[in-house]
């Protein structure tokens, strides 16, 4: 199975996208969304100094157009990606290249998005003086402990050995006085503390703007950071998307999850390296595939036809005539009472819930429709983004989502 990600803020180096501007249709493609978006990412990808780039209102959008730039080179059609792409999901801001890349957003909305993203995300970082520290090593139990102790958050937990501590510079001081034992700490090049309640500012920003946005649902299986789990609904994943600024990102969760889904190849969209570097220490047995140039797009191309699967049709996809509801995650399948072939449902219903030893997860049909047929029964065991029931929608109930 082929996993797709998007880095995050911080990937971006001085000049990385200019070996890609090389190419006359990426240029015409990055023109437009610099139009849509307000700023000259030409100029920004190529020329601007580390500095520079490192502004959030700058970082943000040039990392989602190159992004989506990279991925329409990979995937001229985009129903070649439907068929060959097991599971997306971007770390942090990447989240809104993987809502784009699987067709929640077009590329104008992500665009726009993002642009009002990095603005707010960068005028509540100036209202105090806030960062970010990566915290190596170490027990993970005292490095927690630590990080609460100083009165930081964990903004990003990637896994075995990585975590960040977030919050004002004053505590990241403190912090740094008084490292947890064995850890080796890392002052990131970031503006603000993000993912912390300092960015709740943002928040009411962007919760606003999307109460406008029309969503569709995602055409694969598609992973949040909040928590890991396959997202189905479009309106949710934008709703998730928006409160993720304030919230830390769980990719250890994603990569848990891509583990459970039996993930064999890893591709990262450009400017990667940081997201193939985590997975190289967690998802051992994986193939990586660092993607960063233009030239590389044929043996990118050789690793999704290896990695891929072709002419399947993903559990997310939806025709006229039926509509599945799948697994948010990996554990065991207990269903809702009365809830028996013929049962007609209502958007948002509750048709029961994925359990692991950890949590309960409730599972709702994103749209309404009447049941078919299950395709899972009361205790099995389930695996994310494995089809639970079979429904026949109602006619409005296909196709995109106001949110």
């Amino acid at each position: 199975m082929l996993a797709i990600v998007a880095p995050g803020q911080g990937a971006q180096t001085p000049g990385f996208l200019a070996p890609w501007l090389a190419e006359g249709r990426v240029a015409d493609r990055l023109n437009w969304l610099s139009t849509v978006a307000g700023i000259d990412l030409a100029h920004y990808g190529t020329q601007a100094d580390a500095e520079t780039i490192r502004d959030t209102a700058v970082a943000q959008p040039l990392l989602v157009a190159a992004g989506l730039v990279a991925a329409l080179e990979l995937f001229p059609s985009p129903a070649d990606a439907v068929r060959r792409v097991g599971v997306a999901a971007g770390h942090s801001v990447g989240e809104i290249t993987a809502a784009a890349g699987t067709g929640v957003l077009s590329a104008e909305q992500a665009m726009v998005l993002v642009r009002e993203r990095g603005n707010q995300m960068a005028a509540a970082s100036a209202a105090r003086p806030t960062s970010m520290m990566a915290v190596i090593g170490g027990d993970a139990t005292e490095v927690l402990a630590a990080i609460e102790a100083a009165g930081l958050t964990p903004a990003n937990n990637n896994g075995s050995g990585q975590v960040v501590a977030a919050g004002t510079v004053e505590q990241l001081a403190e912090f740094a006085a008084n490292p947890p034992a064995k850890a080796r700490l890392i002052q990131l090049s970031v503006a603000g503390a993000f993912h912390t309640v300092h960015m709740e500012p943002a928040v009411a920003h962007l919760a606003r703007l999307s109460r406008a946005i029309t969503t569709h649902d995602p055409r694969t299986r598609l992973l949040s950071n909040a928590d890991g789990s396959v997202v189905q609904s479009g309106a949710d994943y934008l709703a998730r998307l928006v409160k993720q600024v304030a919230n830390p990102v769980r990719w250890d969760l994603c990569m848990q999850t891509m583990a459970d889904l039996g993930v064999t190849g890893l591709l990262e969209l450009p400017p990667s390296g940081t997201l193939t570097g985590i997975a190289k220490r967690n998802l051992k047995g994986v193939e990586l595939f660092s993607l960063n140039t233009p030239d590389q797009i044929p043996a990118a191309r050789e690793f999704v036809v290896k990695h891929g699967e072709p002419g399947s049709t993903s559990a997310m996809g939806t025709t006229p005539a039926w509509m599945l509801v799948v697994a948010p995650g990996k554990g065991t399948f207990h269903r809702a009472p009365n809830a028996d072939i013929g049962t007609v449902l209502a958007p948002d219903s509750v048709i029961g819930t994925v359990d692991t030893l950890r949590n309960s997860t409730t599972v709702t049909t994103p749209h309404g429709g009447t049941i078919v047929e299950w395709l899972a029964e009361e205790g099995d065991p389930v695996a994310p983004g494995q089809p639970l029931v079979r429904l026949y929608p109602a006619a409005d109930n296909i196709g995109g989502t106001a949110s």
